[in-house]
């Protein structure tokens, strides 16, 4: 289970799956530098993205 807490770069280098979740919630931090520290959480609240519906997306698409 993935959690919030975890950062972006740790979560799309285990699960390369859920790039496209990232993507379509409008997050393309994938390539970003901030990825390499900043947790889940912080990178939807910059992005204005509501974090338990990110969060069940990706839980849902490493499922």
């Amino acid at each position: 289970m993935l959690t919030k807490e975890m950062t972006i770069l740790e979560v799309v280098q285990k699960y390369p799956q859920t790039i496209p979740v990232f993507q379509v919630y409008g997050m393309g931090c994938i390539g970003c530098a901030a990825a390499h520290f900043e947790n889940i959480a912080a990178g939807a609240a910059a992005h204005n993205i509501n974090i338990d519906n990110l969060m069940r997306a990706l839980n849902d698409s490493v499922a």
